[in-house]
This record gives C-alpha cells, structure tokens and sequence, in this order.
C-alpha cells in the first residue's frame, strides 16, 4: 500500500484506539482519530504525541521524523468526517451491538472500496461484520497491546469476508511493519485463548501467596524470556480490559480458566485500573499507557 495514497481512520481513543493511532501516523498514513468524547480524544492525542516526543528525547526517532508523524495525526468527534478514508479501524469498546450499531452508521459515510478493520479481541468478526451493509469488506485486525511496541497482529476472516479485502488488509498490515498471523473466528483468536488463562493464573497465584508481585514480575522474563512480567503488562494493558476481555470469553466459553479471580474485581471497583490511572499493581507518576 502505497501511504501517500491512503487516509485511515482509527475510532475509539482509549488505550488501543491511541496505540493504532501512533503506529499508522508513525508509518507516514494519514491518520484521524475518532472519539464521541472530546476530553478522550485529546487525551487520546496527548498520548500520541508523548509517544513521539519521547521517541525523539531517547534518539530512537529524528526529531524531523517525529515532527511529521505528529502533523499526520487529526482528530474529530464528526463520524461524517471519516468519508475520505480507505481504511476504517475500529477499537471501540468490546460490546457487540455498539460494535455493530457503528459499523451500520458508517454504510452511508465511507466509500464503497474502503476496508473495515475490526480490532475486536473476544467477538466475532462475522458478529460484527453483521451491523455492515458491506460485511465482505470487514476484516478482524488484533493489535497486540501496547501496540506500538509490539509486533504481532492477528488477522481474521469474518464468514463473508472477501479475498481481495483479506489481501489488502495484509499489505497494509506489512506496511505498517508488523507480522500478521492468520487465525479463525473464534473467541479470544490465537493470543487471548493463550494470555487470559495465564494472566489469571498469576493473579491467583498472587492471591494465594505464592510470591510478591516483584517476584513474579522478575521470574516471567527471567525463565520464560518474555520481555516484561504479567504485572507490568497487566497495568499497561488496564484492569478493567482485562476484566471485559477475560469475562466476554468466560462466556462464550465457560471454562473457567478464564473467569477473572476476585482480586480483579476489587482492583477495577477501587478505580486501581493500571498506568492510565497512575497505580494497579503498581504506582506510577507517568500514566502515559506506553513508553518508547
């Protein structure tokens, strides 16, 4: 894909809306976040444009660089301002019907040859693709999180999806530099089926005194080689999304490996949400929801 060609519009500010929002700009897409909520979307700016100033304060981005991927970022609460885009990401809260009932308002705003991204991690992309006048354009595209730094994004087919719109949607995934895996329709994809069962684990393991939270966070990367421990990535991440994601698959799949322990629940009702509320596991007086 060609980004001098292309608009992309990334609605839902919140941790993964500003995540996909800083890898399209950074990729040189033109890029328009959307939000219904002012105060979330400039929030949802800030966070970008920290990203890349601080990308530039470390040397890992020329300030030139930085400057452009900050001038390709746009914002609007105006759905009808997302016609010219050619690719549409959406990242709103995981809930079926406000997935769907968007996904229907947008029919008569897009042009006909625009791809639909959903980056759903739990529903189903057909699910989704059912609120869509054009579901074999919409295809499932998880972002893992935090999305900027990593990697991988799963890529899944709804029932109705069309080839061509699967093939586009891994050329751009490419031009973005990130790996995509392909995975079926299913709850939770191929990481979630994985991550939720185990970030439980060590919750109840937390719980049950098995060690502190510092021991934990030091075992995982130190014997299993993953580049932070669960606690860490827990407060990236927010408890309250781990809470819906682990509780949306507990129940389409009641096994209860996946049920949230009650600690999560405390921890969600005591607003001890992560970084993005400067304390979870732990405390934080950064609350941007990824560094660089």
């Amino acid at each position: 894909m060609n980004n001098e060609n292309h608009t992309v519009a990334v609605l839902g500010a919140g941790t993964m809306g500003a995540g996909i929002a800083t890898v399209t700009a950074r990729a040189g897409y033109r890029t328009i976040l959307f939000d219904i909520d002012e105060h979330n979307l400039r929030r949802g700016i800030g966070t970008v444009h920290g990203f890349f100033d601080k990308s530039v304060r470390l040397g890992k981005l020329d300030a030139d660089d930085g400057r452009a991927a900050k001038e390709a970022l746009s914002g609007t609460t105006e759905l009808a301002e997302l016609g010219p885009c050619t690719v549409l990401i959406e990242a709103v809260v995981e809930d079926l019907a406000v997935k769907t009932e968007l996904f229907g308002r947008l029919d008569g705003i897009i042009a006909e040859s625009a791809l639909l991204h959903t980056n759903t991690s739990t529903l189903s992309v057909t699910g989704i693709a059912s609120g869509s006048r054009y579901p074999e354009r919409v295809v499932g595209t998880h972002y893992c999180n935090p999305a900027p730094l990593m990697k991988l994004v799963e890529l899944a087919d709804g029932r109705h999806t069309a080839g061509w719109a699967h093939r586009s949607t891994a050329e751009f995934l490419a031009s973005l530099a990130k790996t995509a895996v392909v995975t079926e329709d299913r709850p939770g994809f191929i990481v979630n089926r994985f991550l939720i069962p185990w970030e439980n684990s060590c919750i109840r393991a937390l719980e049950s005194g098995l060690g502190s939270k510092e021991a934990i966070d030091a075992a995982v990367p130190g014997a299993l080689g993953q580049p932070m421990g669960p606690f860490r990535l827990l407060d990236i991440v927010g408890m309250d999304i781990h809470q819906q994601v682990a509780t949306r698959l507990y129940e389409q799949l009641r096994d209860p490996r996946f049920f949230p322990p009650p600690m999560v629940d405390r921890m969600v009702s005591a607003g001890d949400l992560g970084r993005k509320t400067g304390r979870g596991f732990y405390e934080y007086d950064d609350t941007r929801l990824f560094g660089s």
